[in-house]
């Protein structure tokens, strides 16, 4: 049965990539454009949520497309590494218990993504870049 499924690896790392970002993408909207509402969102500025908010709108949006996927997706499993140890490690040596257990699950779903690269239904693909 799972070797049918493996067939489908391609697709599937394409379906991560998109998924990823489109979630990635509402910290950035949430953060940057207010919406969705999020309660204890700090605006746009000066501060650690204020920086991450642009790069969030923007890597998520790169990532959906698939465009620069490797680099990007690098640069947000640092921004998301940064943030769990600035933001949650302080809270406990547990993820769970100091609230990091998602900042830490797309911290290393990106990197997986800077490794393996967008899969094939991407704007790099579409352009030649290896896939």
């Amino acid at each position: 049965m799972f070797d049918r499924v493996s067939a489908y690896q391609p697709q599937l790392l394409s379906v991560l990539r998109i998924i990823s970002g489109l979630l990635f993408l509402q910290h950035g909207t949430a953060k940057v454009l207010g919406f969705p509402v999020v309660e204890g969102v700090p605006p746009p500025g000066l501060s650690l949520a204020g920086l991450s908010g642009p790069l969030e709108l923007v890597f998520g949006v790169l990532l959906v497309l698939g465009l620069f996927t490797r680099p990007v997706a690098f640069l947000a499993s640092g921004l998301c590494a940064v943030g769990y140890w600035m933001v949650h490690a302080a809270g406990g040596a547990f993820p769970i218990l100091n609230g990091g257990e998602l900042i830490a699950l797309y911290c290393f779903v990106f990197l997986y993504l800077c490794a393996a690269g967008p899969g094939p239904w991407s704007v790099d693909a579409a352009m030649g870049k290896r896939a």
